[in-house]
């Protein structure tokens, strides 16, 4: 048993924004209120402190198995767990691809042996990630999947993406859609513009992103069916999404910390720390990523947690690999960039950080609430830290943001009941 007590309880969903306590019992919530006592409890004085649904990164890359170079589930869980997360849900571009119910399962044990935060694998939409032949979707789901997804990779035919909706809806599956049209690539690695025009680099045009955001909000409306977008990093796409939303189809989108924070200009000389796809933009589409999360258009904050060896970063621009790692540094940059500035208010933070990714996915999870198991994080939304990418629990230290001053620290995460 474990009594939370004298905690800032945050959790729009809810309606809880002031000085409460928390009653665990079992792993489970059990009552929420002031002045709470129970005989033999483990207390856990949260005085100063906010109490949050435990957040949720409904996109990460967890690197196991076949990557364990870069990353791990250990070393994502750690630093999940740093960052303030109980939960994550790691994306299906491993070594075998997360494209049958035996790997599924393996990165379920694994998570479970770690014990850390929960590991939700989203599964691949095609075998192989190949966009070509579906993966049985009814086994991923038995195994433990709780979306499906070709992330890294865009599916090029729309008419096995129509088929992936569809057959996907049949189990409850969200699909999440990685929006490139590769045949506008052109070689390009940076923001198109006068940016990439300075450094000599090909640029990588919007339309590249919003002609396939389009492509799957067509389909989706076609067939009534849901899917969600993900990384959104520009103007346009964020207003496809919005007018879609007006139609009444059913899409969701997410976006990360560095289309909220981070111009192309991070790139500066050649820093292949800001590479990343899709890529840094203008500043005129963050000011529209951030109105965008402002308005609702944006139902997630996420960090595509790409991690990379040193080796494979530290590169001639043109050849490093694409990705930065964000679990440490995504509910402070939330905070920093969003709260402080006053975008949002810190319960729509913490909704698009925890109830909003829950939603998308069906989990029960991401607010406090009596019978919901207790998942919580304890931060201090006003105390500054400098970010230090060398004390990052990560294997990878892939992160433009090193040496930045933040406010959020994060103290404790609780999963299912247990402080951690």
């Amino acid at each position: 048993m474990l009594l939370i007590k004298n905690g800032h309880l945050i959790d729009k969903l809810n309606g809880l924004d002031g000085i409460a306590d928390i009653l665990i019992d079992g792993g489970k919530i059990v009552e929420t209120g002031e002045n709470l006592s129970a005989e033999g409890a483990e207390v856990y004085d949260a005085s100063g402190k906010y109490v949050a649904p435990g957040l949720i990164d409904m996109h990460v890359h967890l690197r196991e198995p076949g990557f364990e170079y870069k990353e791990d589930i250990e070393s994502g869980s750690r630093a999940a767990q740093k960052g303030g997360f109980t939960a994550v849900c790691c994306m299906p571009n491993t070594k075998p691809v997360t494209d049958s119910a035996a790997v599924v399962k393996f990165i379920k044990a694994r998570a479970e042996e770690v014990g850390l935060c929960k590991v939700y694998p989203i599964a691949a939409i095609t075998k192989g990630m190949q966009g070509e032949e579906l993966t049985e979707m009814a086994e991923l789901k038995d195994a433990g999947a709780v979306a499906v997804s070709d992330d890294g990779k865009p599916v090029k035919s729309g008419g096995v993406m129509q088929r992936a909706i569809k057959y996907a809806s049949m189990f409850g599956l969200p699909v999440i859609s990685h929006c490139e049209e590769m045949s506008l690539m052109d070689g390009g690695v940076m923001n198109e513009g006068l940016t990439a025009t300075s450094l000599g680099l090909r640029g990588i045009s919007p339309a590249v992103e919003e002609i396939m955001v389009s492509r799957d909000i067509i389909i989706a409306e076609h067939e009534g069916l849901p899917v969600h977008i993900a990384h959104i990093s520009t103007k346009g796409s964020a207003e496809l999404v919005r007018q879609a939303k007006k139609r009444g189809v059913k899409v969701t989108c997410e976006t990360c910390p560095h289309y909220f924070t981070l111009t192309e200009e991070a790139v500066g000389d050649f820093d292949t720390n800001a590479k990343m796809n899709p890529p840094l933009r203008t500043r005129e589409d963050v000011d529209a990523i951030i109105e965008a999360i402002a308005d609702g258009t944006v139902d997630a904050i996420v960090t595509d947690h790409a991690p990379h060896h040193i080796d494979e970063k530290r590169l001639e621009f043109e050849l490093a690999l694409n990705g930065i790692i964000g679990l440490e540094t995504s509910l402070p940059l939330g905070i920093t960039k969003l709260v402080k500035t006053g975008k949002i208010a810190l319960g729509d933070l913490i909704f698009l950080m925890s109830a909003g990714p829950a939603r998308i996915l069906g989990l029960e999870a991401g607010e406090i609430k009596a019978g919901r198991a207790a998942d919580l994080t304890i931060f201090d939304p006003n105390e500054k830290f400098t970010v230090d990418v060398s004390s990052f629990q990560s294997k990878s230290k892939n992160c433009p943001y090193d040496g930045m001053e933040l406010y959020g620290k994060v103290y404790n995460t609780v999963l299912d009941g247990v402080v951690k």
